[in-house]
């Protein structure tokens, strides 16, 4: 599913106009953008949640040449399914 199908859905779904359930996915996605940037936890309970966790730096190899190269610490974005959408199939 694409964007465009998402905001289909979501305005079939809600009772919107696709205007209105573009404006809620963006601000959706927005906000949810804004919390990890302050390193904030997103949970919705029944869905999941979103965290922020460090990597640390490691040594890594490169597969074309086998060189040994430095791989540098930074902020991933994680997604934890919660119990009853990890379920669905």
């Amino acid at each position: 599913m694409n964007k465009s199908e998402l905001i289909n859905a979501i305005a079939e779904k809600a009772n919107l106009t696709k205007a209105q359930a573009k404006s809620a996915l963006e601000a959706f996605v927005s906000t949810t953008q804004d919390a990890l940037k302050k390193d904030d936890k997103i949970s919705l309970i029944g869905f999941g949640t979103f965290s922020v966790n460090e990597r640390k730096a490691r040594v890594g190899h490169n597969p074309a040449n086998g060189k040994k190269i430095n791989i540098p610490a930074k902020k991933v974005i994680k997604f934890k399914p919660g119990s009853a959408f990890a379920e669905m199939k």
